[in-house]
């Protein structure tokens, strides 16, 4: 399973109110993220998103914008302090249903103080299901070399998590997962394209391998034929041919009654499993529905702004 667990606000408004030259639209705009953190209500999507791990047991979940949100403006005179810290609610969650998921690897992002009082910090997280996967020898977590330049209140870093597992005697597959860089222009984009093309180094010729993460891009990027050009193939579209499976985006308060996903940038690639006969696999959206949606403290809430992609697919043969 592949999972975008949504910070919970259009941060792109506040990185932007933050870096213009007007001092004093800074308070009121992140004043008003504050208020749309606050009714997306983490820990009941977090609740939505176990359910949804509960119905697929995956092995493996491959998670991102695993945040940490710290906001403690007392000092300032304002009566708001906020710990909300996604990974123990996660967990959490999943061992009040009788889960027993553990981290097995992580990686940093972005740590930023945008402002006095404010700190969010930004991960990847790979999940296993430690009951039925055997993790290691190599467990991996790494920071992009291709990165925004530093500009602005907040520096955005990206990076990747891969992990080495095995499930019951299958052979041996390399798992990674990642989150590239957001945002429309040629030059976000050569980001994006320029680190796929570090993961897929990384990944060199194992024969059985995954990717899985929220890549920002649609399959007609060239990110995308940097992946598909190292032997993966594109797990929804080999698998749902002429189908949509749109995962981007609900809009940013969720509150929207019907769905309004319209991009594909969710992935699972997978090399080594898919045959030419589109057989051996299935895969499926989750979370995109509007009976997924739970009750927020003002109205129904889906449970992220992306949809998840969960995948199940068999290796085509021996392993490394």
């Amino acid at each position: 399973m592949t999972r975008n667990m949504y910070i919970g606000n259009d941060v792109d408004l506040i990185i932007d109110a933050l870096a213009s030259p007007d001092p004093d639209d800074d308070i009121p705009v992140f004043l008003a993220g504050v208020e749309t953190f606050q009714k997306t209500d983490f820990p009941a999507r977090a609740g939505a998103m176990a359910d949804e791990i509960l119905r697929a047991r995956p092995h493996i979940v491959g998670l991102q914008e695993v945040d940490h949100v710290l906001i403690d403006l007392r000092g300032f005179g304002i009566p708001l302090n906020i710990d909300m810290d996604f990974l123990p609610i996660l967990l959490a969650a999943l061992n009040a249903r009788g889960l027993h998921y553990a981290v097995a690897a992580q990686v940093t992002n972005f740590d930023a103080a945008p402002l006095p009082g404010v700190r969010v910090t930004d991960h990847d997280v790979l999940l296993v299901d430690a009951s039925r996967v055997k993790v290691g020898p190599k467990v991996t977590a790494r920071t992009y070399a291709t990165n925004r330049s530093p500009s602005g209140p907040v520096t955005l870093i990206r990076g990747f998590v891969a992990i080495d597992v095995s499930v019951a005697g299958a052979p041996r597959v390399k798992v990674a997962n990642t989150h590239l860089e957001s945002g429309p222009g040629a030059d976000l984009a050569a980001i994006r394209t320029a680190q796929a093309r570090e993961l897929m180094r990384f990944l060199g010729k194992a024969p059985h391998a995954i990717v899985l993460g929220d890549l920002n891009e649609g399959p007609e990027s060239q990110m995308h034929q940097v992946v598909s050009n190292a032997g993966f193939a594109d797990v929804w579209a080999t698998l749902r041919q002429g189908e949509p499976g749109y995962t981007c985006c609900q809009i940013a308060d969720l509150s929207n009654p019907t769905s309004v996903l319209s991009q594909r940038i969710d992935y699972v690639f997978a090399r080594g499993f898919l045959n030419k006969h589109q057989e051996a696999g299935r895969v499926e959206l989750v979370g995109n529905r509007p009976s997924d949606r739970v009750p927020g403290p003002a109205y129904l809430i889906w449970p992220s702004d992306h949809a998840g992609v969960v995948a199940s697919l068999a290796s085509k043969g021996k392993g490394e």
